[in-house]
C-alpha cells in the first residue's frame, strides 16, 4: 500500500510540471499573437536590406552639384559622410514605423539613410542619384522615405541654385555665356544668338537641359563658338533685345 507522503510527493511533482506546461503554452500563445507580425514582415522582405532610387539632372559641373547637394543636406540638419568619387552617405536615421514587441526583444530597429552619387551628364551637366537604404522596413513602406517625399530634396536644390548660383555653373571658355531675356526660352535665345532657332537642341545638350524652358531659372546659358560662327549667324550683341 502506497503511503500518504509518497502520494503527496508525486502530486507536488505533477503540479510543478503542469505549471511549466501552462507557462510554455502561454509563451507560445503570446508569440502567436504578438510576434507573428514581425516574422510576417521579414517574410515580406521588410526584415532585409532594401533600396529605392531617384535621380535629378542639373546644368552644373559634377563638383558644383556635389557641393550643392551637401549644402541642402546641411540646411536640413542631416549628418553625412563624404566618400571618394563624388559620393556621400547620410547617417542612419530612425524610421517612424515601430518594430513591435518582438522587434524590441530581438533588436529589430527600423531605420534608413541616403546614399548619394553625382555623375557627369552631357558636356557640362551632372546627374544626382539618390538611393534610400532601408533596414527592417516593409518593402511597401520604403517609398515613403524617398528623398523627394521625405525632404523635397531636388526642389530645394533647384531653389538654392536659383538663389545662389554656383560660381562655375557654366563654362567660361570655348563659347559665350548668355543671360536669358524676360520670357525668353532656349528657342528664342538660339534665334537671337545664332540666327537659327533649331540650334536650341545643341545648346540644351551642352548645358545639360532637355526642353526649351528648362533654363528659366539659370543665371546664364553657354553657347559654343561653333554655333556663334555658323554660316546663318548674323552679328548680334550679347544680351541685345530681339528685333522681332
Amino acid at each position: 500500500m502506497v503511503s500518504l507522503p509518497v502520494v503527496m510527493s508525486v502530486a507536488r511533482t505533477v503540479s510543478r510540471q503542469f505549471r511549466k506546461i501552462v507557462i510554455a503554452l502561454s509563451i507560445l500563445h503570446f508569440a502567436g499573437c504578438y510576434y507573428a507580425p514581425y516574422f510576417a514582415n521579414r517574410a515580406a522582405g521588410g526584415g532585409t536590406d532594401a533600396a529605392e532610387g531617384e535621380q535629378h539632372d542639373l546644368p552644373y559641373s559634377v563638383n558644383d552639384s556635389f557641393l550643392l547637394t551637401q549644402d541642402v543636406l546641411r540646411g536640413e540638419g542631416i549628418l553625412f559622410e563624404v566618400k571618394p568619387d563624388d559620393k556621400l552617405i547620410t547617417l542612419w536615421k530612425d524610421a517612424d514605423v515601430g518594430g513591435g514587441v518582438l522587434g524590441s526583444l530581438v533588436g529589430k530597429h527600423p531605420q534608413y539613410r541616403y546614399e548619394i552619387e553625382v555623375v557627369p551628364n552631357g558636356s557640362n551637366g551632372s546627374r544626382v542619384i539618390v538611393n534610400v537604404r532601408a533596414e527592417d522596413i516593409a518593402d511597401q513602406d520604403v517609398a515613403k522615405y524617398n528623398a523627394t517625399t521625405r525632404l523635397n530634396l531636388f526642389a530645394k536644390m533647384d531653389q538654392l541654385a536659383a538663389q545662389f548660383p554656383p560660381a562655375s555653373g557654366t563654362p567660361k571658355e570655348g563659347g559665350v555665356n548668355y543671360a536669358l531675356l524676360p520670357n525668353e526660352d532656349l528657342k528664342g535665345l538660339a534665334r537671337r544668338a545664332t540666327g537659327n532657332e533649331d540650334n536650341w537642341r545643341q545648346i540644351a545638350q551642352d548645358n545639360g537641359l532637355k526642353s526649351p524652358t528648362d533654363a528659366a531659372n539659370l543665371p546664364s546659358v553657354w553657347i559654343r563658338n561653333t554655333l556663334l560662327s555658323g554660316p546663318n549667324k548674323e552679328p548680334v550683341e550679347k544680351n541685345a533685345p530681339d528685333d522681332n
